[in-house]
């Protein structure tokens, strides 16, 4: 059984559709994946056993993304089954393009035009849920169930146990804590942990701060990967982690898929719709704001006060609850 699935954007929200992919693949025994998405996604899923083709979706590159997205589905062909996890209008034309019948997508003004099934669900709930109830809405048999977020790269085997560092957010600043601070906790433990700092292309200069911040509390047992690595190293190295200390970002969900003990630092973010999804091992702390959660990405009113009142000490007092 041929299943299309169109991937969320962000590497996060690919992550927290793990579990509705799995759901699928129980529900549909013979079922081969075909997935469509952004680099990222496409990156970290594609290794899925049961994956048959991934498909960069460059059409929004295209002088005329109309065509773009029309040419794409004659590529990718006719399907038993497809479901987007993007709530946008040229997901929902991709999947129409493509003369599949059965088209799963979340209700909205374009979906509900172009598609056989769009199921009206709740946004007040875990992403994870949301993807999950999408994913079951044409079967009968679903008796809410659902796995642990899941990756398929194999995770590293550090020689000691190693803390990993986080402190970007590729999403905007609001969601950022502070170097200084990711230093000072990192610095608390580095004599139980070798320490890596985390992040992408954009996010080496706070490495770098970080590591500064490092080099002055004369601590030496870390590696700066900022820029350093792709998504499938992203995703072993922070497999292999001890402990990770992050920001709500890709990551950290990249942690949870992994089951690593895990400190997330929430500012103008909604944590009960994108914490980490069933870590055993999984704390969060923010404070609560009246102008929170924003939902910006940058603060609105220029105090970042939701995340610059976060101390370090409250993040090493939230490590050790977790007893690790």
């Amino acid at each position: 059984m041929r299943i299309l699935i169109i991937l969320p954007n962000w590497l996060g929200d690919a992550i927290m559709a793990t579990p509705a992919i799995e759901l699928l693949a129980k529900n549909y025994p013979s079922a081969r994946f075909t997935f469509v998405g952004s680099y990222v996604s496409i990156e970290a899923i594609k290794h899925h056993p049961l994956c048959e083709m991934a498909v960069v979706d460059d059409t929004k590159k295209a002088s005329n993304r109309f065509i773009a997205t029309y040419q794409l589905a004659k590529k990718l062909g006719v399907f038993n089954l497809a479901v987007t996890f993007r709530n946008q209008p040229h997901s929902s034309l991709l999947l129409r393009f493509t003369k599949t019948v059965v088209c799963l997508a979340k209700q909205s003004w374009h979906s509900i035009f172009l598609l056989s099934h769009t199921p009206k669900i709740k946004n007040n709930q875990h992403l994870v849920l949301q993807y999950a109830q999408l994913a079951m809405s044409n079967t009968t048999n679903y008796n809410g169930e659902i796995s642990t977020l899941k990756l398929y790269i194999k995770p590293k085997e550090f020689d000691r146990p190693t803390l990993g560092i986080n402190a970007g957010a590729t999403y905007g600043s609001a969601k950022r804590w502070y170097p200084e601070k990711f230093a000072e906790v990192a610095s608390n433990f580095s004599d139980k942990f070798d320490i890596i700092i985390f992040g992408g292309p954009n996010e080496v200069e706070m490495a770098k701060d970080i590591e500064d911040n490092l080099k002055a509390k004369s601590v030496k047992n870390y590696s700066n990967l900022a820029g350093k690595t792709n998504i499938e190293e992203l995703c072993s190295y922070i497999g292999g982690c001890s402990l990770f200390i992050t920001n709500d970002s890709g990551p950290m969900h990249v942690a949870a898929a992994y089951q690593v003990p895990t400190v997330a630092i929430f500012g103008p973010t909604r944590d009960k719709e994108t914490s980490q999804w069933m870590n055993e091992k999984s704390t969060i702390v923010k404070h609560e704001m009246e102008c929170s959660p924003c939902m910006k990405r940058e603060c609105p009113l220029k105090h970042h006060e939701c995340m610059r009142s976060i101390t370090a000490n409250e993040v090493i007092e939230a490590v050790k609850s977790l007893e690790i």
